[in-house]
């Protein structure tokens, strides 16, 4: 049995990760869930100061780039997805120089994506198809130890159609698939 952080950008984040954390009728590691804050700052904080643990996972919603109506099935809302390529996207627009892109192997059985992430919300644009959108998974991926990942769930579609309250949007996503795949795992 091992001791996972699940690092949560949001409250909500959390309170859904511990929802689904209590409908496992049997939890095949032990957990602690901890709420980082949004953004690079705050994530960079939030993993200097983590108690003693064998993986950490960040675990939050993400907007993901595309139409919900021409992605697959499993690129729909609340669907449960692994980052394994992170990027640093600037406020023009562009990589930063120092953002190159960092890759990782997967962990669990989960479509992998990669991720951008930004210190503005970006709301355009001429991003790739099934790019996932953040402002904190660069971050983590260059700090992380190697075992630790990132699950991400999808909340939005960019660019939105229609403005969106994204709370609202958001209220009935359950983190449960997500948070299985990860007590599945042997470590």
């Amino acid at each position: 049995m091992s001791k996972i952080i699940i690092l949560t950008p949001m409250e909500i984040e959390r309170e859904k990760v511990l929802s689904a954390l209590s409908r496992i009728p049997t939890l095949n590691h032990t957990y602690e869930v901890i709420v980082s804050g949004i953004g690079r700052e705050s994530t960079a904080k939030a993993m200097m100061q983590l108690p003693p643990h064998d993986v950490c996972v960040l675990m939050g919603f993400a907007a993901i780039v595309g139409k919900a109506s021409d992605l697959p099935d499993y690129l729909q809302l609340g669907k449960p997805i692994e980052i394994t390529n992170a990027s640093l996207y600037g406020y023009e627009g562009g990589l930063f120089e120092n953002g190159a892109p960092i890759t990782k192997e997967a962990h669990l059985n989960l479509p992998c994506l990669s991720s951008l992430t930004s210190d503005k919300f970006v709301r355009t644009t001429d991003l790739a198809e099934k790019t996932v959108v953040n402002m904190e998974d660069y971050t983590f991926m260059y700090l992380k130890k190697p075992q630790d990942f990132i699950v991400r769930i999808i909340s939005d579609f960019l660019p939105h159609e229609t403005e969106i309250d994204f709370f609202e949007e958001v209220k009935s996503i359950d983190f449960l698939e997500g948070v299985m795949e990860v007590d599945k795992l042997n470590f």
